[in-house]
């Protein structure tokens, strides 16, 4: 039933605490702060052919030194060896194909620290416990959210939630798993004619429950954030993520069970988002207890 769409088992051994030990998550100087103000030859040179670069020339003013910096450190372990082209270009970020160690090819985002939304991703860290204390500079905010995601990423595949695997994350900086070639693309469900919608619901709900009980809600879950590759659906974009103890989280959860519940309902399915929500919590399945 659920082998077109490719679900994965969930992580062994979580235990029960699993969705509410959070990991530290440290937004001060790194490596890659230190090479940037040291600013020897070697990362000169390396800072000058990467602006020289056809991909990088459109970003020479919003990228700082120490964006550069921590591309220098990525490569210099062995995470990045060559860059391709851009795959997206948005506000926030852009994502590049790139040569990765032993030969494979991964993705590589990049947040532009001028550029980035500061408000909107202060809105989903305020209240999440991996970053009490967060302050209003800009900076802190936009590595916090880079490392957000990557923490969301791991987080979720433990929870067996088929998002791209996270590789490595240096500053403002992730590296991880490209799923589909700049050339050979995967598709956005919003862009695809699905088969069998009956099946695909049944995917997403389930993503949504194991994230759910991993802690997390997607906060931004729709159509335009789910993708089909090599017969996978595959969740994407979980910067925003958000846990369940956030103050916007049922917000959130609402949200994303009405865009999804919407989206389904237009291939012929009988979805109704608060019966969607309630199998998403668990719920559902107590009510059910309690009536048998």
């Amino acid at each position: 039933m659920t082998e077109e769409y490719g679900l994965l088992d969930p992580a062994e051994g979580e235990g029960e605490d699993f969705g509410d030990e959070w990991e530290e998550i440290d937004v001060s100087d790194t490596e890659a702060d230190r090479i940037a103000r040291k600013r020897d030859r070697k990362f000169a040179e390396f800072r000058k052919r990467l602006k020289d670069a056809d991909q990088f020339k459109v970003e020479q003013s919003v990228f700082d030194d120490a964006t550069f910096a921590a591309i220098y450190k990525l490569v210099q372990d062995g995470y990045i060896d060559a860059f391709g082209g851009p795959i997206s270009t948005g506000k926030e970020a852009n994502v590049y194909e790139a040569l990765g160690a032993e030969d494979t090819d991964v993705a590589v985002k990049i947040y532009r620290i001028n550029a980035s939304n500061f408000q909107h991703m202060r809105e989903y860290l305020e209240g999440d416990p991996r970053f009490e204390g967060i302050g209003s500079n800009k900076k802190e905010v936009v590595l916090a959210w880079t490392k957000k995601e990557f923490a969301n990423l791991r987080r979720a595949r433990k929870a067996g939630v088929r998002v791209p695997e996270p590789i490595a994350v240096e500053r403002n900086v992730l590296v991880m798993e490209l799923v589909g070639l700049v050339e050979d693309r995967a598709r956005r469900l919003a862009e695809v004619s699905v088969e069998n919608p009956e099946t695909a619901f049944e995917v997403v709900r389930e993503y949504m429950r194991r994230l759910y009980d991993a802690g997390l809600v997607h906060g931004d879950l729709s159509e335009y954030n789910l993708i089909i590759h090599d017969g996978e659906l595959v969740v994407i974009d979980m910067g925003q993520a958000a846990t369940v103890h956030h103050p916007n989280a049922d917000d959130f959860l609402d949200r994303d069970c009405r865009n999804v519940a919407s989206f389904f309902t237009r291939q012929g399915l009988d979805v109704d988002p608060d019966d969607l929500r309630a199998f998403v919590t668990g719920e559902a399945s107590e009510s059910a207890s309690e009536n048998a």
